[in-house]
Parts: structure tokens; C-alpha cells; sequence
């Protein structure tokens, strides 16, 4: 047997030995729910990567629907897309932009009171089984809306009913709710080199 071949023959091996183990651990995976993902963290990609599940939800057939809580006048290219998908997706953005815009603490109360009404009328539609909340986070945070009253809803939602709620710091009680937290790192970011927002990547 030459070199190559005996390296060959150790990784098959390696390679066999990985893969008993990993298909051991998968057949003990037996639950079968609607997940409620969040996620947070100060790097960018959060709602980007929900809009990647709610484009996978999609392709799978299954209806939709979306609340944004925060982004009010951005015209976003995911929205473009998925509108292509016509009444498969309910897409409601709410939010009148960011806190530091609208300056006015009643109005963005208001405005997170009214995105929550249409979340949770989502969540009590049979036919919709994957929401995102976009930047409910952020209404979390400044207490536009009752964190106690939002874990409790989305606890009770239905079995099969996924929801993904994105923005940075993710309250406590939110994460320790959620089945799954994904918290973005920042490590560089091309807005401090002093390059603008771009077509295709941020909107």
C-alpha cells in the first residue's frame, strides 16, 4: 500500500467513524415544533438573516408574514422580492423609523402598540406558519411595549407556528424563551471607513 493510499483508507475511516456518530445524534431528534429564533447582537445581518429563513419558509410553501417595527421609510430590496410572491406573504411595516428620528416617545409607543396588534393577528391566523417580528428588540428595549405581555404571547402561539424577531439587545427573558439565539459580532464594518449605506446590501 502506498502513502497515499493508507491516507486514503485513515480518512474513509475517520470519515465513516464521523459520520456513525453524527447520524446517532440526528435519529435521537425526535421533537418536532415551531421555533422561536431571535437575533440580536451589535453586528450587522440580523433581520438579513431572517429574511433568508423567511425566503426558505417560502420556497417550502408555507404562508408568511412580516411585522417591521422600526423601519419605517426605508424601501428595502427584500420587500421588492417578496412582494413577487403575492398573497403568500403579508408584509406590514409599521414603525416610523428609528427612535432617534422620530424623536417622540408617544408616537413610537404608538407606533410599536399598533405593529404588536398586527404581529399578534398573524400569530392568530391559522394559515400563516412563519413570522418575522423585524426589530421588535428595539421596542423591547425602550419599553414601547410590555415584555412580560410579548414572552407570554409568543409562548402561546401555536405548535407549528415558527417566529423570528430581530435588533440588538435582546431582553433576557426574550432569550431565555427562545429555542434558538444567534448573537451577530461585530468585527468590521464599512460605515467606519466612511462608505454610505448601499443598494443591494443594507436596503
Amino acid at each position: 500500500m502506498t502513502i497515499e493510499q493508507d491516507e486514503e483508507a485513515r480518512h474513509k475511516a475517520k470519515m465513516a467513524n464521523r459520520k456513525a456518530i453524527q447520524d446517532k445524534e440526528v435519529a435521537l431528534k425526535t421533537v418536532e415544533k415551531g421555533l422561536l429564533v431571535v437575533h440580536t447582537g451589535k453586528g450587522k445581518g440580523k433581520s438579513t438573516a431572517a429574511f433568508g429563513l423567511l425566503l426558505r419558509a417560502l420556497g417550502r410553501g408555507l404562508r408568511c408574514g412580516v411585522v417591521q417595527f422600526g423601519k419605517g421609510a426605508w424601501q428595502t430590496g427584500e420587500r421588492f422580492a417578496v412582494e413577487r410572491f403575492g398573497d403568500q406573504v403579508q408584509w406590514y411595516t409599521l414603525g416610523e423609523g428609528f427612535t432617534w428620528e422620530t424623536q417622540d416617545r408617544e408616537r413610537d409607543v404608538a407606533a410599536a402598540r399598533r405593529a404588536w396588534a398586527k404581529a399578534l393577528e398573524l400569530m392568530a391566523d391559522p394559515s400563516i406558519r412563519f413570522i418575522v417580528l423585524d426589530e421588535l428588540n428595539i421596542s423591547l428595549r425602550y419599553d414601547h411595549l410590555d415584555i412580560a405581555e410579548v414572552v407570554t404571547a409568543l409562548r402561546a402561539r401555536r405548535a407549528d407556528q415558527h417566529v423570528v424577531v430581530t435588533g440588538r439587545n435582546a431582553k433576557p427573558e426574550l432569550i431565555e424563551a427562545a429555542d434558538l439565539v444567534t448573537e451577530m459580532t461585530l468585527v468590521k464594518h464599512h460605515f467606519a471607513a466612511g462608505v454610505k449605506a448601499q443598494e443591494g446590501i443594507e436596503f
